[in-house]
């Protein structure tokens, strides 16, 4: 049977996943040191696959075609070029078993999720890969991209995602195979990159929302679109993908790292790694 071992909320800015991946010295060793305890103990676990929840920035789809959850089916992702050449990463090998038995298990339960047989992937998904692994010369695990739509209005509520993650969870549970999966909510935290707000950073509600994570959800699935957008501006929205992540845990987890940096790049950047105590 298929386990959750492990979950990890982690912002995807394109400057952290710089900062992580040449170690520099000044404000962006500083960044560097608050995430590589991550990177440490993600090596520990010994993950088959990751589920990554992620949101694509109109590479693989546009406003013009952008579901609401998509779900990765291939055998490999690119990198995505986003108009200024594809990251210098590998490709992710995809975990095409467990895709498929999250497509299946998943879909009848109400969760429409469009099925990518092709898909790039951009630095919402590739930038949390170097934050765990640094740049390797290829991925020490296989992946299933799951994309949430956090970009065109109306997107999924906070409640839905989680009840996503659940699901997920329940899924994996039920995968005839054995497999050590980590789960990683991506995005965020607070920023918002354009109109009167821009440059907006609430780090009293980052720090409320990496406590409530992990032991009290039900206060963050209780807020509204609107409350995100206010609380933690646009693009701090994101911020429900980690409760994807987090719906898939148990319901008791242990927090074995948090950390959090401000600003990296105009944003509010953090990370949280939970261990799964109890079985779904």
């Amino acid at each position: 049977m298929g386990e959750v071992i492990a979950g990890v909320g982690v912002s995807h800015i394109p400057a952290l996943g710089a900062a992580m991946e040449v170690g520099q010295e000044g404000p962006a060793g500083t960044v560097f040191a608050t995430f590589e305890p991550v990177r440490e103990w993600v090596e520990r676990l010994d993950l088959d696959t990751l589920i990554v929840i992620y949101n694509d920035h109109a590479s693989a789809f546009s406003l013009e075609l952008y579901p609401t959850f998509a779900i990765g089916a291939a055998a490999s992702y690119a990198p995505a070029d986003e108009g200024y050449g594809a990251r210098d990463v590998p490709d992710c090998e995809g975990d095409v078993d467990l895709s498929w038995h999250l497509i299946d298990s998943v879909i009848p339960e109400g969760f429409d999720l469009a099925i990518c047989q092709q898909l790039d992937v951009d630095h919402g998904f590739t930038v949390p890969l170097t934050v765990l692994y640094g740049r390797p010369q290829e991925w020490p695990v296989r992946v299933v991209p799951i994309a949430v739509n956090v970009v065109q209005q109306p997107t999924p509520s906070a409640q839905r995602c989680f009840d996503l993650g659940r699901a997920i969870g329940r899924a994996i549970a039920s995968f005839p195979e054995n497999r050590r999966v980590g789960v990683v909510g991506t995005g965020g935290m607070s920023h918002q990159l354009q109109g009167q707000r821009a440059g907006h950073i609430n780090q009293d509600f980052d720090h409320r929302f990496l406590a409530g994570i992990a032991d009290n959800p039900a206060s963050l699935t209780s807020l509204s679109n609107r409350d995100y957008i206010r609380e933690a501006g646009s693009e701090g929205a994101e911020l429900v993908m980690w409760l994807v992540m987090r719906g898939a845990m148990s319901e008791t987890v242990k927090v074995a790292y948090s950390g959090y940096h401000v600003p990296v790049s105009n944003t509010g950047a953090g990370v949280i790694a939970l261990e799964s105590l109890l079985a779904q």
